[in-house]
C-alpha cells in the first residue's frame, strides 16, 4: 500500500485563503472607519476653533468700538492683555493675542509663550488661518479685524490633543480586538465548513483508490443531495461498470496466457528436441569421422583397418538407432527422450567414452588420461554417455597442441548426507573468459564467434548436459577456469533416490 506524504492539501489552502479575505476586509473596514474617525475628529476641531475666532473677532470689534482708538496696534497695545485673558475664560481655552509686527499684545497663560510662531503669523497677516502641531499640543491661529475690515493682529488659542489621541487610541485597540475576535470566530467557521466539503472529497478520492486496487463498491460512498452526490453517485456507478468489464478482461487474460503458456512449452519442447536430437547424431559422425582419418592415413595397417572397420560399423548403428528413435518421436508429437534409469557400472561406460574420443585427440595431438573408480550410479546410460562425449570432445577441441585431457571419478558424501559420484574432466586447454562463466550453460551461449565458427559449435551441448544432469537428479558444474585449461564436476546418485514423501 502506498505510504501517503505530509501535504498542503485543500483544507489548508482554504483555511489560509479564508484568513487571508477576513484579515484584509477586517484591515480595509478598520482602516476606514479610523480614517473617518480621524478626519470626523479634524473637522470638529475646525469648527469648533473656527468658531472661537470668529467670536474673539466679534469681541475686538466691540472692544475697538468701545475703546474708541482708531490706531489697531495702538488699541491692541492698550487693550490686548486683557481682551486675551477675557477670551481664554470665554472659550475655556488659553489664548494668544499678537500684534500687527508680530510682537505680543497680550496672554491668558500665566507664563510666555515660547512657541516659533513666525511663518504661522505671516500667513494670518494674509488673511488665513494657520495651524502648528507640537506632539499633543495644537496652535491655531486666526486674523482678528476691527469694524472697518482693517487687521488688527492675530489671535492663538492652545489646544490640548491628547484627549482626542487617546480616544482615538481606545478606537483602534477595540477594533483590534473585535477584528481578531470576528477573525478567529470566522476562521474557526469557514474551516469547520471546509473540513467538513474536505472530508468528503478525501472519502470520494479513497472509493477512487480502492477502484483503482481492484476493490469495488458495493454502495455510493456519499449520500447527499448536491454536486458532490452526484459524483458519488457516478463513482460508485464507474465502479460497477470497470468491475463487470474487469471481470471479463481477467477471463480473456486467463485464457490467453493458457493459449501463450502451452505455444511457448511447445516451442520449448522443439528446441530441447532439435538440439538433443543434433548432438545425439554428433558424437557418433564425431567417432566415424576420426576413423575414417586413421584409415586415410594407415591403409596398410590390418589391425587399424579391423578396429577402425568394427567402430565405424557400430557408430553407424546407433546412428541408426537415433534416427529411427527420432522419426517414432516426430510421429509421436512428443519431443523430449525417454529417461530409463538404472543402476549403470560407470567404470566401464567412461572408459568406452574415453575409447570414442582417443582417435579424434590423437589426431590434435592430444593425450587422454583416465583415472577411474569402480562404482555405479542410478542413471541413464546413453543420457551418462553422452554427458561425458559432450564434456570430453569439448576438452579436446578447445585443448593446446600437446595438450592433455584427464577424466577421473570419485565418490562423496554431500552436505544433505547423500552419496554422489563425482566424474571431473579436466583439460590444459584455452579456458573460459571470467565474463562468460556465468553464461555457459545457457542455451545457444558461445563464448565467442570465433570459436563457435572454428569448431561447429551451436551453443546447445552445454546446455543439453545441465539438463541430461538434472532429469537423473544430478548436476554440472564449472568448478575452475584458467589460462591452464577447464574443469567441469558431473555429479549424479549413487543409489536409487527415494520417492518424496516416503518413509525410510
Amino acid at each position: 500500500m502506498k505510504q501517503r506524504s505530509l501535504r498542503f492539501g485543500l483544507k489548508w489552502r482554504a483555511a489560509l485563503l479564508l484568513a487571508f479575505l477576513l484579515t484584509a476586509v477586517i484591515a480595509v473596514l478598520s482602516l476606514l472607519v479610523l480614517a473617518g474617525i480621524r478626519e470626523d475628529q479634524r473637522q470638529r476641531l475646525e469648527q469648533m476653533l473656527a468658531a472661537e475666532a470668529e467670536t474673539a473677532n466679534l469681541r475686538v470689534r466691540q472692544e475697538a468700538l468701545t475703546s474708541g482708538l482708531p490706531d489697531p496696534d495702538a488699541f491692541m497695545e492698550l487693550s490686548g492683555q486683557d481682551l486675551a485673558v477675557n477670551l481664554g475664560a470665554e472659550s475655556g481655552l488659553p489664548v494668544t493675542l499678537y500684534k500687527l509686527d508680530g510682537s505680543l499684545a497680550g496672554t491668558s497663560l500665566p507664563f510666555q509663550p515660547k512657541a516659533d510662531v513666525q511663518d504661522a503669523l505671516a500667513y494670518t497677516a494674509k488673511g488665513q488661518s494657520a495651524y502648528i502641531t507640537q506632539g499633543d499640543q495644537l496652535l491655531y491661529l486666526a486674523p482678528l479685524y476691527t469694524m472697518d475690515q482693517q487687521p488688527a493682529g492675530t489671535v492663538q488659542f492652545h489646544v490640548s490633543l491628547a484627549e482626542q489621541h487617546a480616544f482615538y487610541e481606545r478606537i483602534q485597540r477595540l477594533f483590534w480586538l473585535v477584528g481578531a475576535a470576528v477573525l478567529v470566530g470566522g476562521f474557526l467557521l469557514g474551516y469547520l465548513y471546509v473540513w467538513r466539503q474536505a472530508n468528503v472529497i478525501t472519502r470520494l478520492n479513497r472509493a477512487a483508490m480502492r477502484i483503482g486496487e481492484g476493490e469495488y463498491l458495493r454502495e455510493p460512498t456519499v449520500r447527499r443531495k448536491d454536486e458532490l452526490g452526484e459524483l458519488a453517485l457516478g463513482i460508485y456507478e464507474m465502479s460497477g461498470k470497470i468491475a463487470t468489464t474487469h471481470a471479463q478482461l481477467t477471463d480473456e487474460k486467463s485464457k490467453l496466457i493458457e493459449a501463450v503458456t502451452r505455444l511457448q512449452e511447445l516451442e520449448q519442447q522443439q528446441k530441447l528436441f532439435i538440439g538433443n536430437i543434433s548432438h545425439e547424431l554428433k558424437t557418433p559422425l564425431t567417432s566415424i569421422l576420426a576413423y575414417t582419418d586413421l584409415l586415410n592415413m594407415y591403409r596398410d595397417d590390418p589391425v587399424l583397418l579391423d578396429e577402425a572397420c568394427r567402430q565405424i560399423g557400430m557408430e553407424a548403428g546407433r546412428l541408426y538407432a537415433l534416427v529411427e528413435k527420432a522419426l517414432k518421436l516426430s510421429s509421436m508429437d512428443v519431443y523430449d527422450f525417454e529417461t530409463n534409469t538404472a543402476l549403470v557400472d560407470l567404470k566401464p561406460l567412461l572408459e568406452d567414452a574415453a575409447s570414442r574420443l582417443q582417435a579424434k585427440a590423437e589426431q590434435q595431438g592430444i593425450q587422454i588420461v583416465t583415472d577411474l573408480q569402480d562404482g555405479k550410479v542410478w542413471a541413464d546410460a546413453d543420457n551418462v554417455m553422452h554427458m561425458v562425449m559432450n564434456l570430453l570432445d569439448n576438452a579436446v577441441k578447445y585443448n593446446k597442441p600437446g595438450g592433455k585431457v584427464f577424466l577421473s571419478n570419485e565418490a562423496v558424501s554431500v552436505v544433505d548426507g547423500s552419496d554422489r559420484m563425482q566424474i571431473t574432466v579436466r583439460d590444459t586447454g584455452i579456458g573460459i573468459p571470467p565474463e562468460a562463466q556465468a553464461r555457459i550453460f545457457d542455451p545457444f551461449y558461445t563464448v565467442s564467434s570465433d570459436r563457435s565458427r572454428a569448431h561447429g559449435g551451436t551453443g546447445l551441448g552445454l546446455s543439453l548436459v545441465r539438463s541430461l544432469a538434472e532429469k537423473q537428479r544430478g548436476s554440472v558444474k564449472l568448478a575452475a577456469s584458467g589460462p591452464e585449461g577447464s574443469t567441469f564436476v558431473i555429479e549424479l546418485p549413487l543409489e536409487r533416490p527415494q520417492p518424496a514423501g516416503s518413509g525410510g
